[in-house]
């Protein structure tokens, strides 16, 4: 393929010599010009050449990893579809900032950003636009990190990640979440706008200013302080919802009788200059009812809605004089926000994506408060209440961390052991890779064992295991493995006595951070200098880069397309979980219980084991203590725990995340990476 680099310096250069057979031979200076301009011209083409070889050395290094990370097929010859290699949401670029510059050389389909990488995605129209866009941008728009040329190439396809996260398809929008457009007529719309005008108080709107300096904000009925999202029910406003309002409520109440709805007391006013937007957010659970109304005035804008427990990201468009409701699942269980910028990315009327600029926009977002103090709502992922209750749960596991390990761990263990061990044949391929990868001779610690599956993983390396489950140990003595009973806040090992401890599924079963962190600091003290260490921890979201875990995909109604036209399907596979608090250690310490093969509601809970055992005709239920991990919070636990460690790798790998330890060698700092 030709270089758009060498294309463009031939096209401002590549002048046409003098006519060799015209009458008037040159005179000696002008022969002088001719020879320093064919000079500069070989050594602009020279240098030409030397970037286009640089740039493309570089793209072929994007290349490598690109491909590792995403599975990305890369060609040469051009396809629909092209990779921006080193620009992505991790370094700041913008969609509508990437499409300000290709939509003029071409339409584009899509633009997908994967979530945290440095890298993205272009699916244009056809393979005559995408090559257009390719020898209009690569190694000349500037949109890179701090400045650099964005580098291209041409892939295959995107990416499977990628194929069912489309935050425009309509068959994602959270459930619950309804816009009606064309709501008021231009004449209700500019009523509306002197009704609310934030100009009628100088003195309100240098308050409003200076708690909020992207934007200006009123209230009416009561003012929603910021600082907690909430309201001071004890302190209703003089200024109450304008009367004109009122007709809203009878337009509502005939489009969707259905709706529980009350009319609202309480108004939020924002004015959002192009440019201004607001952080991503869920109106209070136990300050606000169902559902909420947000009124469009003045223009169009894009609002991002995320699912935090599944990672779900949807772009809604909201014309002026549009309605938005958002109840249910889309209220509670979502958050919503409007980036600040002066260009949204919207679909265009032909097919494609385009770009269209923000103007003034007022919003009228109205809400009805809550008689209690506590919500009530099936939704505890982002709700205030839930949260709450976990806290006061978590100061009580302090107490009594070791007594709900004792009865929800050790106990239940024991009790289904072979149960247990019959289920757990198969090594994880990453963990037996770690286990094979050490040299021959090597000590390998397996800090929780359990039946000791990875004690069988590589015959050059000396295997022992540990574990507190009698019944569990006594599988791996039938297997002639090498094991003894301890708890793993405290291995009777010697100081950097071994070259690798792994510890799969164990330390989420501790009950406090600190147990967790001594968990962690046993293992690192008994490696050698320049041992490493592989951990594997239950993760609270099963469900990453669009793709279920095989925990969830156990669940056969987990494996089933829902759509919008089919409500039952949707109900069927909906991943929610029903709780129950039960006593565990303590009396008045309890737990939620989670139902096995659905995405996780809580950090700390029970998770059921089903035994039927020989003299039982129904099934009895076992209830095991769990602490769910967070992105990141296996990494920071573990550089918290001790300092003399380096975090190597971390991973998500089938609904876990894992990292990978070094120990640091005695010469070096002891300060945590």
């Amino acid at each position: 393929m030709t270089s758009p680099i060498g294309l463009r310096f031939g096209g401002i250069l590549g002048g046409h010599p003098p006519d060799s057979e015209r009458v008037h031979v040159p005179s000696t200076g002008q022969h002088a010009v001719y020879a320093i301009a064919a000079a500069v011209l070989a050594l602009v083409m020279t240098l030409s050449k030397n970037l286009e070889k640089k740039i493309g050395k570089k793209i072929k290094r994007c290349q490598l990893l690109i491909e590792k990370d995403a599975g990305t097929q890369f060609c040469d010859d051009p396809t629909d579809f092209i990779v921006i290699c080193n620009a992505g949401l991790s370094t700041g670029l913008q969609q509508e900032a990437l499409l300000a510059e290709a939509l003029p050389h071409g339409p584009i389909q899509q633009v997908r950003f994967p979530p945290g990488k440095s890298y993205c995605f272009l699916h244009c129209t056809s393979k005559a636009s995408a090559h257009a866009v390719y020898m209009a941008l690569n190694g000349v728009c500037t949109l890179g990190q701090d400045g650099a040329v964005l580098l291209l190439a041409f892939c295959n396809a995107l990416p499977p990640c990628l194929d069912n996260n489309d935050p425009w398809c309509s068959n994602n929008l959270p459930s619950g979440l309804i816009l009606e457009r064309d709501f008021i007529d231009e004449a209700m719309e500019k009523v509306l706008l002197e009704a609310v005008n934030c100009d009628d108080s100088k003195a309100t709107d240098l308050q409003f200013k200076k708690t909020l300096k992207h934007r200006k904000v009123k209230h009416f009925g009561y003012e929603f302080v910021y600082g907690t999202n909430n309201v001071d029910k004890t302190k209703p406003l003089e200024r109450k919802i304008p009367a004109v309002c009122d007709e809203l409520w009878k337009r509502l109440q005939n489009l969707h009788p259905e709706l529980r709805w009350h009319v609202p007391d309480q108004l939020t006013v924002n004015h959002y200059d192009p440019g201004q937007g607001i952080p991503p957010h869920v109106d209070t659970h136990s300050a606000f009812d169902d559902p909420i109304l947000s009124l469009s005035l003045g223009s169009d804008v894009v609002m991002e809605f995320k699912q935090p427990s599944s990672g779900k990201q949807v772009c809604v468009d909201l014309p002026a004089r549009s309605l938005l409701i958002m109840g249910g699942e889309s209220r509670y269980d979502w958050t919503h926000g409007i980036t600040p910028r002066k260009m949204d990315t919207v679909p265009a009327s032909n097919g494609g994506l385009t770009v269209r600029k923000r103007k003034l926009r007022v919003s009228l977002t109205f809400r009805r408060l809550l008689p209690g103090e506590r919500c009530g709502c099936p939704f505890p992922s982002l709700c205030d209440t839930a949260q709450q209750s976990a806290e006061k749960q978590t100061s009580l596991l302090e107490c009594h961390a070791a007594q709900v390990e004792a009865q929800n761990v050790h106990r239940v263990y024991n009790e289904i052991a072979k149960h247990f061990s019959d289920t757990r044949h198969s090594p994880w391929p990453r963990v037996e890779a770690f286990v094979r990868s050490l040299p021959a001779g090597a000590v390998l610690l397996d800090v929780g064992c359990g039946n000791g599956k990875y004690l069988a993983s590589s015959e050059c390396v000396v295997m022992l295991g540990c574990d507190r489950s009698e019944g569990l140990l006594q599988v791996c003595v039938d297997r002639g493995f090498n094991v003894l009973q301890c708890d793993c806040l405290a291995v009777p090992f010697r100081d950097e006595s071994v070259d690798a401890c792994i510890s799969i599924a164990v330390i989420h079963h501790l009950a406090t951070d600190q147990r967790r962190k001594q968990a962690i600091s046993e293992m690192v003290r008994v490696l050698r200098p320049g041992g490493k260490a592989l951990i594997y921890v239950w993760a609270k979201n099963q469900e990453a880069n669009a793709k279920k875990s095989s925990y969830l995909r156990q669940n056969k109604h987990n494996n089933k397309p829902s759509t919008q036209n089919d409500p039952e399907s949707a109900q069927e596979g909906s991943p929610m979980v029903q709780t129950e608090n039960v006593n565990v250690g303590a009396t008045d310490c309890t737990l939620p219980v989670h139902t096995n093969r659905t995405q996780f509601q809580h950090q700390d809970l029970l998770v059921p084991w089903k035994l039927r055992t020989s003299e039982t005709i129904e099934k009895t239920t076992f209830l095991r203590y769990y602490h769910v991990f967070e992105e990141h919070e296996l990494e920071k636990l573990c550089l918290d725990s001790v300092g003399q460690i380096t975090l190597v790798e971390s991973y998500y790998d089938q609904g876990n995340w894992c990292v990978v330890l070094e120990k640091k060698h005695h010469s070096n700092p002891t300060t945590v990476d």
